[in-house]
């Protein structure tokens, strides 16, 4: 089943960041690509994604393990 993640961080500091962090979601198996935004301003980092592939706290794992503080995760089938 399809699903739509929001993932709200601590702080982005830098437009690398952002480029990093969208790049591994990105490549994240079963995260539909062309979904991915990383909202700079506000902190969070959208996505869809097969829940048959990846989960959300595989992705929250993602995230964190690039160095990130994920404070919350909202879920929602889409």
């Amino acid at each position: 089943m399809s699903k739509k993640i929001i993932m709200q961080l601590d702080e982005l500091t830098c437009p690398s960041c952002l480029t990093k962090i969208e790049t591994a979601v990105k490549n994240t198996p079963g995260v539909n690509g062309d979904s991915v935004k990383v909202l700079f301003n506000s902190g969070k980092v959208k996505a869809e994604f097969d829940d048959g592939q990846t989960s959300a706290e595989n992705l929250s794992s993602v995230v964190a393990g690039l160095g990130y503080e994920v404070e919350s995760t909202k879920v929602k089938d889409i």
